[in-house]
């Protein structure tokens, strides 16, 4: 039953590694009216006249025709908004985003990360009506009230930049409010004239982060009926009702998200090529936004009191994670370096761990004291199995031996094993966080797999060190587990592997205490 047993959890804790690392989402429930391509095309609701045409809208132009209206000739202008945290580009030309970069953070090449590369069918932030004129927002050219935009600490902190259109007895206003310090951008959407219509960001291939963390979901994703759900291409298209608090486009570690004040009529949710689009449908009227483009940073995500922190998405064991993640980001604040403070955190993690570790480990010496009597009854018992369990039972009873007390620590510690996985994978904190020497990325695999090679050494001194009952056919199989793990996590985020050595090694001094006790 101890072997059994003993081998029945190793595999079990791989099997739930692999599952993690691996494991398809939720699939998304069914929508209620699905889409073939794009945003669903309905007739135009009642023509609203509540707007003023703009005084500096630009001359009409020849009509649009039904199915693609054609580019006007005149020229497209880019309009330049920069920050102390991005830079941006816009283009008059459909009001739409041409680029978003991140000063803050770097690619793999040393440039900034950049948001929003590709455009899709619409443009991040362009719209899409529902109406044959579908096409005509983003072909057309808006005026802008202001060409550039620079915001800075000593300078200006806040300011805003207004598109407006006005063609074929339609008016779109769009309005947006930049901030210095700030990642999100105050958005509003003003029509008249016009059908419902819908705004996308773009599609899944738009971000994405050459630094790691590829194992993560990357494409749309949104938050409905407080349900997150995720997509990737090839997926059917969707068409989701309900309350919507955001889409976004999302990577390992960052984010474009659009977050409606405004009542919504729904979510898109379909595939272009090689990737997958999100839009909002929202209805011809005054429609208010918050625009977020961005790290994934928890605390940031929060601040902003619209449960977009959901899209860190720290998995099954969320609520042992976000201790984890809290207590992680304290030692920093003092250590400086991210690892040491996952040492750090994997010490305070073992501690209570400790009184069961013990005993646990004299539970397994006892079962390795008791082998020969064990092999004694199976030769004695060979033919007849119900006795054989009874003085098995009997021989466990007098020597005070749990068979399952060695395997308990290792089911408490698969929901912080698995919660550490999930924060040190995806956590924004370690994407560029040395600790030394060659360590130069927490976030990504050892260059050189110098940690995963150590790691597995300690697994198979471990092993030696540790007491067992098996016979030794099945110590043999047991001796290839540090193998496949080693394999495994040579892949692995490195600080994951520090983790993960770290707490071998703090198991081979608590085993050589206890063996050396137990002698």
């Amino acid at each position: 039953m101890d072997k059994r047993t003993i081998l029945a959890v190793a595999l079990s804790v791989m099997v739930l590694v692999v599952w993690s690392f691996f494991a398809p989402k939720k699939p998304v429930q069914e929508p209620q009216a699905p889409v073939a391509s794009g945003p669903a095309v309905q007739s135009a609701p009642p023509v609203r006249n509540d707007l003023q045409e703009s005084p500096a809208a630009p001359a009409p132009v020849a009509a649009a025709t039904a199915a693609m209206p054609a580019v006007e000739r005149a020229e497209a202008k880019d309009i330049v908004i920069e920050t102390d945290l991005y830079k941006a580009v816009f283009s008059t030309q459909g009001a739409i985003i041409k680029s978003w970069e991140l000063k803050k953070y770097k690619d793999n090449n040393g440039m900034p990360v950049a948001l929003l590369k590709k455009p899709g069918i619409i443009p991040a932030l362009g719209i899409m009506l529902e109406d044959s004129r579908r096409n005509l927002p983003q072909q057309s050219l808006y005026t802008a009230s202001a060409e550039r935009l620079v915001l800075s600490e000593g300078r200006k902190k806040e300011g805003e930049v207004i598109f407006t259109l006005s063609k074929d007895g339609m008016l779109i206003r769009k309005r947006f409010v930049f901030y210095n310090d700030h990642y999100k951008v105050d958005m509003s959407v003003e029509t008249s004239n016009t059908p419902e219509f819908s705004v996308p960001l773009g599609t899944g291939f738009g971000i994405y982060d050459t630094n790691g963390g590829s194992q993560t979901h990357s494409g749309p994703v949104v938050l409905v009926d407080d349900d997150r759900q995720e997509f990737k291409a090839g997926d059917d298209p969707k068409f989701l009702t309900g309350v919507i608090s955001w889409i976004a486009q999302e990577d390992s570690y960052f984010t474009a998200a659009l977050i409606p004040l405004s009542a919504t009529e729904g979510v898109s949710v379909w595939n272009e090529g090689t990737s997958a689009e999100i839009s909002l449908k929202m209805k011809p009227q005054k429609n208010d936004f918050i625009f977020y483009a961005g790290p994934k940073e928890y605390d940031r995500l929060k601040a902003l009191n619209k449960k977009l922190e959901h899209l860190v998405d720290f998995g099954w064991f969320a609520f042992v994670a976000m201790p984890l993640f809290w207590v992680l980001k304290y030692f920093y604040s003092f250590t400086g370096n991210y690892g040491w403070s996952i040492i750090l955190l994997t010490i305070v993690t073992r501690v209570p761990f400790i009184p069961i570790m013990a005993k646990s480990q004299k539970s397994m010496k006892k079962m390795q004291k008791v082998q020969p009597l064990m092999a004694e009854l199976k030769e004695k018992y060979k033919n007849d199995a119900a006795k054989l369990q009874k003085e098995t039972m009997e021989l466990y009873k007098k020597h005070k031996v749990n068979p399952i007390g060695g395997c308990l620590p290792m089911f408490l510690q698969i929901p912080v094993f698995i919660a550490l996985f999930n924060v040190l994978q995806k956590a924004i904190e370690l994407r560029g966080a040395p600790w030394i020497f060659w360590i130069t990325d927490l976030s990504v695999k050892d260059p050189y797999y110098v940690l995963p090679i150590v790691m597995g050494l300690t697994m198979v001194l471990q092993q030696k060190m540790t007491p067992s009952a098996m016979d030794p056919k099945q110590a043999k199989i047991m001796m290839l587990m540090p193998i496949v793990f080693t394999f495994m996590f040579l892949s692995f985020a490195s600080g994951l592997v520090l983790y993960w050595l770290v707490n071998n090694i703090l198991g081979i001094a608590q085993q050589f205490h206890t063996n050396r006790k137990a002698d």
